[in-house]
């Protein structure tokens, strides 16, 4: 269970860090605690599963690059043993498991398209299951921020 400390941390964060060569002393400083407790917290977060990945978000497409979504069915046994294999790539932003015969997404990021399908079969080929691929068509952005 998030505390009030953990909520004001996650939506301070998502609203960006700065760029400098101490970035965590300048959130913490925002933050009222010390740099030290910054990291602690995100660190336990990370842990703890509440926070499945912090690093930075690049908008890959304004750099040449290109996102996708992709879907696997995959059976409930192996789910755990695919997800290994999918974070594997550092490619791969994000997944999650959902209840629906398209039980597993993940989010891909690319320096380019031509390379988009050389992973997906290479993710085919170590997990046995077949990878659709559903190219962003759109993008929306969708904040999420928690009552402290």
């Amino acid at each position: 269970m998030m505390n009030e400390l953990d909520r004001v941390i996650i939506n301070h964060l998502q609203d960006g860090i700065p760029v400098c060569e101490h970035p965590f002393a300048v959130v913490a400083d925002q933050l009222n605690i010390t740099e030290d407790r910054l990291i602690e917290r995100v660190q336990a977060l990370l842990n703890d599963g509440t926070l499945s990945r912090f690093g930075p978000l690049y908008d890959i497409e304004k750099i040449g690059g290109i996102y996708s979504l992709v879907a696997m069915k995959v059976s409930p046994e192996a789910v755990n043993d695919v997800i290994t294999v999918i974070n594997s790539y550092p490619e791969v932003a994000h997944n999650y498991e959902r209840d629906h015969d398209f039980n597993l997404w993940f989010v891909v990021a690319l320096d380019s398209e031509e390379r988009l399908p050389f992973l997906l079969a290479d993710i085919e080929k170590r997990t046995g299951y077949r990878a659709y691929n559903m190219p962003k068509l759109d993008e929306y952005y969708v904040g999420l921020k928690f009552h402290a």
